[in-house]
């Protein structure tokens, strides 16, 4: 314990106790992750507050950590640009005939921006402002237009490029072109389940759908798109193919989004600009402050040894890989309710990871079993940021959405299910795009 004056189980008490106390009196999460460690470095002689202060910073002497924000500004551009209106219009074409037309192409839109974004609380504020209303304007409960609004949006951290697959990376050293390939399977299946909850949820409740759009305007909603759809394949394929690094790759999506804002579809200003500039800096400032303090508490855990003493406890039950892999999602379904999903990855993954590489599963699958399961908190109370997010701007109360959104999720856990039980559903397009992604 490096003659420190706390034991492990001191140590984590302590930690465990305080942040929880802090989230209970609504103290935001990254401030409640700092102050938990306040109390252990004024009582261990070893140790001072500035601690605190050098390891948050250190957090962010990551190269890595740039492509937060820039893959956050090409979101808002493409919103001040023009370009998610054409990727509306496009999902319109393509699923608008489908029962619940609206909510379907909720659902698509959230699959185009999750290939951009990486960010489900930059999508579940932008989607929520396009279709909540509509949706109302149209006949659907409010409970179910916030609660597919919410549910879709955590596809933006399972398809790549995902800012929680970039930070899992950098953290747990696993190779980020294996993460993006390995998300694409399990995104896509979760498309699938959402737009069959929307079918049997119109069906049922006789929700309108739209005319058949023809195959020319398929054709032009998609010659107008295209442009637009090639973002994700720049920053994915240049990333897996070695022509930059995801950074590198990000600072690409911007200028690529800002060429085709300005220049392709003249529809960003000067204004336009400086909004998506701020609500940038709003989104990346509330992230990467998490990520620091978060940082800190990891640090103070690893100086106790509190992994260790947690690991020498699981390893004794003796799981093999499946029963591994469930308990992995359990832990990360639970710490998800009540915490962020970067300081659960930075926290929560390390500790795990020991207990994963024990059982054998590999790495790419083990970080496609804690991300997904970690997007189910994004919408679970008490802490559904997403969910909060529409709800805020539904002006509705979480608890009347609270049924619709657990009903959502029970297709989606069978998704949760398969990724555990059959590796090969993540592992399939790295190994065999890129198989030395998986060495």
């Amino acid at each position: 314990m490096n003659g420190s004056v706390l034991s492990p189980g001191v140590a984590s008490f302590i930690l465990f106790s305080v942040f929880f106390v802090l989230m209970a009196v609504r103290v935001p999460v990254a401030f409640a992750l700092g102050m938990a460690c306040l109390p252990i470095l004024l009582i261990e002689p070893r140790l001072s507050a500035m601690t605190l202060m050098s390891e948050t910073f250190n957090a962010y002497n990551s190269f890595i950590l740039l492509a937060v924000p820039f893959f956050l500004l090409t979101a808002n551009l493409m919103n001040v640009g023009g370009i998610t209106e054409r990727l509306l219009k496009l999902s319109r074409t393509m699923v608008g005939h489908f029962p619940g037309g609206l909510a379907q192409i909720n659902v698509v839109l959230s699959l185009f921006f999750a290939g951009i974004s990486g960010s489900s609380t930059a999508d579940a504020a932008s989607q929520s402002k396009i279709f909540i209303e509509a949706q109302r304007r149209e006949g659907y409960d409010d409970s179910f237009s916030v609660a597919i609004t919410a549910v879709s949006s955590v596809l933006a951290v399972i398809i790549p490029p995902s800012i929680l697959m970039i930070v899992w990376g950098g953290v747990l050293s696993v190779s980020i072109g294996a993460l993006f390939l390995a998300g694409i399977l399990p995104g896509l299946l979760l498309v699938a389940v959402q737009m069959a909850t929307v079918h049997a949820y119109a069906k049922a409740r006789n929700y309108p759908t739209y005319p058949r759009a023809t195959f020319i305007e398929f054709l032009k909603s998609l010659a107008v798109s295209v442009p637009a759809l090639m973002t994700p394949v720049i920053i994915i394929g240049g990333k897996i193919f070695g022509w930059f690094t995801a950074t590198e790759s990000a600072a690409v999506a911007v200028l690529y989004a800002g060429a085709l804002s300005i220049f392709v579809y003249r529809e960003v200003d000067f204004k336009g600009v400086l909004r998506a500039l701020s609500d940038t800096g709003k989104f990346a400032s509330v992230t990467l402050f998490c990520v620091g303090t978060a940082s800190a508490f990891g640090w103070l855990m690893a100086y106790y040894k509190i992994p260790e003493a947690l690991l020498s406890g699981v390893s004794a039950w003796g799981m093999n890989w499946v029963t591994t892999g469930l308990f992995i999602a359990f832990v990360f379904l639970v710490v998800g309710c009540f915490l962020d999903a970067i300081p659960a990855i930075i926290i929560v993954g390390t500790i795990l990871q020991p207990i994963a590489a024990a059982a054998n599963i590999d790495p790419v699958h083990f970080a496609m079993i804690g991300i997904v399961s970690l997007a189910f908190g994004l919408v679970t109370p008490p802490y559904g940021l997403c969910l909060m997010i529409c709800c805020k701007i539904a002006e509705m109360r979480l608890a009347d959405v609270l049924k619709d959104t657990m009903l959502m999720l029970l297709p989606m856990i069978g998704v949760l299910l398969l990724v555990i039980v059959w590796p090969q559903l993540v592992l399939f397009l790295p190994g065999l795009i890129s198989p030395e992604f998986l060495k």
